[in-house]
């Protein structure tokens, strides 16, 4: 069984007086919705620079292989329009942050109307968020892509299975973004349950706290009582990461400024850290974030 990040740092001499709170993933995520896209974590502040490179040639890839043909999308109705257009899905969307970066990488690649947008978090919460910003976000841009949010618990695939949208358990997606969600689910079940909602050929966009900061720190949020409030958090490698994908039968695509195995590693230097904070400062020196691309065989 993998090694939660909280036992391996129970091993390790701490300086930190703060209280810290280990609770249940859904239930810290549903505490922390309200204040995750404002309380300065630079993690998410990088993540989100990233995926203005790679969305792009993600959507670019999976447009030349499922975006419909002129037949398919001459339809008589509009309802039968919307009924075939391919799924793409934000696993792990929380509030919505990368969602709405889809939406816009998807407007900027004129394939708006080529795709329907679904995002599914097993946070309530997170989701509550997220509706009011892709509602917000889709009225003042005059979205034209479908958009559904709905739940999916990956420690529980099965039991969220009647929840999903039909179109996607009965077709499958054509493109799936998780983006730092993996670091909350054991490697085996994250890979089955993004295999089990997409099609042949797919593609599978993951994002990940790199290993060195997950040695020394992980997910969490300081609550209105000064406490910090922690999920259960894993720290993966990236070879672990890369195998456990190929058993559940994805191969690595190669993605602009990828090294040798295919995946995208940052870390933070002086320069970046004006770009992302003070609470980045501590990191300097330290790899402590990846992206990788897989396609399903």
């Amino acid at each position: 069984m993998a090694q939660t990040i909280q036992e391996l740092l129970a091993t390790k001499p701490s300086g930190h007086s703060q209280q810290t709170q280990y609770i249940d993933t859904v239930e810290a995520y549903d505490k922390w919705a309200e204040v995750y896209d404002t309380d300065g974590n630079f993690l998410q502040r990088l993540d989100t620079i990233e995926m203005r490179t790679l969305l792009p040639q993600f959507i670019d890839r999976v447009s030349k292989r499922f975006q419909p043909s002129p037949l398919e999308t001459e339809s008589e109705t509009e309802t039968e329009t919307k009924a075939i257009r391919p799924s793409l899905v934000d696993l792990g969307c929380g509030t919505g942050r990368n969602t709405i970066q889809l939406l816009s990488a998807l407007n900027t690649a004129n394939t708006a109307t080529s795709f329907s947008v679904i995002g599914l978090d097993a946070s309530r919460g997170m989701l509550d968020v997220a509706r009011t910003a892709t509602r917000e976000y889709a009225t003042k841009c005059a979205v034209q892509t479908d958009i559904e949010l709905g739940i999916l618990d990956l420690l529980q695939p099965d039991l969220s299975k009647t929840l999903l949208p039909s179109s996607l358990c009965e077709l499958g997606a054509v493109g799936v973004i998780s983006t730092l969600v993996l670091e909350h689910i054991p490697l085996e079940r994250f890979f089955a349950a993004a295999a089990g909602i997409t099609r042949s050929g797919a593609y599978l966009l993951v994002t990940n706290m790199h290993a060195e900061m997950g040695m020394r720190s992980q997910a969490g949020f300081t609550d209105e009582r000064g406490v910090k409030v922690r999920p259960t958090s894993y720290c993966h490698a990236i070879p672990n990461v890369l195998d456990a994908a190929v058993q559940a039968g994805f191969a690595v695509e190669e993605v602009v400024g990828a090294g040798s195995d295919g995946v995208v590693v940052r870390g933070v230097d002086e320069e970046l850290e004006n770009v992302l904070g003070a609470r980045a400062k501590k990191w300097v020196g330290v790899r402590v974030w990846f992206g990788v691309c897989f396609v399903k065989r």
